[in-house]
């Protein structure tokens, strides 16, 4: 019998989390069978995600009319539908969690997309989530938004697990690199130890080229299409190896600190013209995450091909970014643009799922 595309990925290093959670997937065993038979090992969850399982199925219809008589607001009641999910989740990967000693095994919830810009209420509600979860291997999302930065630091050095979310640009992802390792620091200084703290880095992918690739054509470098993003990407694993070695990491690390893994996200082709497995098999490479849609996964169950790619061409990722500097495209713009971009792009299915809940409350 063939090994199963999916498990082959792990073999190099890289764990494969799935970016989706609603009941009926673990109601179903589906999640169970997922982890048992492609050897996924997490789940990320966000605003979107939430909105489609709760407004296009019946199964928290009659949780929210449970909770419609509380003095509860729309945002409290969803946030308990979520929490009741992702608490099912982690028990399923718990198994995998400690079989990993805290390597994998972990479900991520955001928080509120309306705090994107706001420090001291994302601080605020990473802490009650992480509480309200009250799983070792739960990580509460945060946006990597300028204001995310001190959320980042502060959550770190709290103890919290934390996903880094709506990564896009370099320059930024380095910022998060030191939130983290400060947070670490400060949390180390505090008296505590380090050693059982996660987080990633999600690094989203498709979103920039689908901005960018129209730009290419414009300046007349359209071979270069569909291959920003990947060269982004292997430009940020460059930055996660230098921010996780030498002295100033050691001294964590001698401690059990854990790295900080790149996640990729966004991993789904948005282009059709793309092979549907083209960004999960260019950066699959050691201690890095992939979170794909169920759809992605399939895909590659069924016809990817697993490799040590995240390493290879490095000096063509420089020279792709070198020709949109040449040309006048200015990358860390366009990245901004996305960072921004990506936040309307949660608050709106938010206020859908908070008036679809409000719906649902009024037919009580």
């Amino acid at each position: 019998m063939a090994t199963n595309k999916v498990k082959q990925i792990h073999s190099f290093g890289q764990s494969i989390w799935l970016d989706f959670i609603d009941r009926a997937i673990i109601a179903s065993g589906n999640l169970k069978k997922l982890i048992d038979e492609d050897g996924v090992r997490g789940v990320t969850s966000n605003p979107a995600i939430f909105e489609k399982a709760i407004t296009s199925s019946s199964d928290y219809d009659a949780d929210i009319r449970k909770l419609a008589d509380s003095d509860k607001t729309n945002e409290e009641i969803f946030f308990g539908l979520a929490i009741s999910d992702i608490k099912q989740a982690t028990d399923i990967f718990k198994g995998l969690y400690e079989e990993s000693k805290g390597g994998d095994g972990y479900v991520s919830l955001e928080v509120s997309p309306f705090l994107a810009l706001d420090d001291e209420g994302t601080t605020k509600q990473a802490e009650e989530l992480w509480k309200a979860v009250d799983r070792k291997n739960v990580m509460i999302k945060i946006p990597g938004t300028k204001p995310g930065l001190s959320a980042i630091r502060k959550s770190i050095a709290k103890g919290i697990n934390i996903n880094v979310t709506l990564l896009f640009g370099l320059p930024r992802y380095k910022e998060v690199t030191e939130a983290y390792i400060s947070g670490l620091e400060d949390h180390l200084a505090a008296g505590h130890s380090i050693g059982h703290i996660s987080s990633v880095a999600s690094f989203f992918l498709s979103r920039i080229d689908v901005l960018v690739d129209p730009i290419l054509d414009e300046k007349g470098l359209g071979d270069l299409k569909g291959e920003v993003a990947i060269a982004s990407a292997k430009k940020a694993y460059e930055i996660y190896k230098q921010a996780f070695s030498g002295p100033r990491w050691e001294k964590l690390a001698a401690h059990g600190a854990q790295p900080q893994r790149l996640l990729w996200a966004s991993t789904s082709s948005k282009n059709p013209a793309f092979k549907d497995t083209k960004y999960v098999e260019a950066l699959i490479g050691p201690n890095t995450v992939d979170t794909a849609p169920l759809e992605t996964i399939e895909a590659f169950r069924d016809h990817g091909v697993a490799a040590n790619t995240l390493e290879q061409d490095l000096d063509k990722s420089t020279e792709i970014l070198n020709k949109l500097k040449t040309a006048g495209i200015d990358i860390d713009k366009l990245t901004q643009q996305l960072e921004d971009e990506g936040i309307e792009k949660f608050n709106k299915p938010f206020e859908k799922l908070l008036q679809a809940i409000e719906d649902q409350k009024s037919k009580v």
